[in-house]
């Protein structure tokens, strides 16, 4: 098995970022040596996946800075990089907790090593985060060995292993014989350039399929369950993920499939109440009207383009976290979940 590149580097100062708009076939690194390059990479996709743009926006913060920075500042560096991307919960949650850290030292003057280290500490419980969800969704992976996903929930992602993909790749190390569906996943194709990728590479095997050949599928019973990652958990359980995961959990209460989220409690939200009040991102046009660069529909058309749909708590059959999996009804046991944790 080939090693995947890391998502997310941090080394003397300097950020790295894996250019995900790349992939397959272009393994590019970008440097980030100032908060606007970390800005523009969230923003264009060049880092993607709700915990691996908490990460590189904990180290954007401090990117570029010398030994000392003003609460005013930094303030205004948060400002401006929780602005880059709307729905994934995990960048403010990773901003604001670096913003904690700073008020701790009560000083107009922040150290700046003080918060790499808290940075540093966010990058390393994501790791761990990721192995825990691994753990815990591995029996239901070994129960449904033939499995259906959505967009890109796996080690590019986060900051290794993944969470959607976390248990498949941990059942497929113990010898399981597994079989994963990926939808292409429109309209950036994480499925078809991130998912089969990354599962390819750990030798899973793996069937590439469109959107909407979904239903399809399932009416074959070619799929045992859905597992898809998350980009926020209403503290009610209803799901954002990217566009399209709502056709999924519909697919699966008709066809009597298991639905699973898999995602670190840093995803879960609980001052969002419901689905309703998640700020859902409308990407640029281009996305849908040109492949390639290269126009697809007639000019000055119409497009409505959301990067993410709402998934109702009730379609969703278990949610695994990094401290255990959740189950209906939500509003009780996510809020029981998070007081155990602390």
């Amino acid at each position: 098995m080939q090693a995947l590149p890391k998502s997310v580097r941090w080394q003397d100062g300097v950020l790295y970022l894996l250019d995900q708009v790349r992939l397959p076939f272009d393994e590019s690194v970008l440097e980030c040596r100032d908060i606007q390059s970390v800005f523009d990479a969230i923003r264009a996709l060049n880092v993607r996946g709700a915990p691996a743009i908490g990460i590189a926006a904990a180290y954007g913060l401090i990117v570029g800075l010398g030994t000392t920075v003003t609460v005013k500042e930094l303030n205004e560096r948060a400002e401006y990089l929780i602005a880059a991307r709307p729905t994934a919960v995990n960048l403010t949650w990773a901003v604001n907790r670096m913003k904690c850290r700073a008020l701790k030292q009560d000083k107009q003057n922040v150290n700046v090593a003080d918060l790499e280290q808290e940075a540093r500490l966010i990058h390393q419980e994501d790791i761990e985060a990721c192995h825990a969800i691994g753990k815990f969704g591995l029996p239901f992976i070994v129960d449904h060995p033939n499995l259906l996903t959505h967009c890109n929930a796996g080690a590019l992602a986060v900051s290794e292993l993944g969470t959607a993909l976390a248990p498949i790749y941990l059942a497929n190390s113990q010898g399981s014989q597994l079989h994963v569906f990926v939808d292409e996943t429109r309209p950036l194709l994480q499925g078809a350039r991130l998912t089969s990728y990354e599962l390819t590479r750990h030798g899973v095997p793996n069937t590439l399929i469109t959107d909407n050949m979904a239903a399809h599928v399932m009416s074959l019973g070619k799929v045992d369950a859905v597992i898809v990652g998350s980009d926020r958990v209403a503290s009610n359980g209803d799901v954002a993920n990217k566009i399209g995961t709502l056709n999924l959990a519909v697919l699966c209460k008709h066809y009597e499939i298991p639905f699973y989220v898999a995602c670190p409690l840093s995803t879960i939200d609980l001052d969002t109440v419901s689905g309703d009040e998640i700020e859902i991102e409308i990407r640029n046009d281009e996305e849908i009207t040109h492949f390639n660069n290269q126009p697809i529909s007639t000019p000055d058309i119409q497009v409505f383009n959301p990067a993410f749909d709402i998934t109702p708590a009730a379609l969703v059959t278990a949610i695994v976290t990094n401290s255990g999996v959740v189950t209906a009804p939500y509003h009780e046991s996510i809020r029981r979940l998070m007081k155990s944790t602390g």
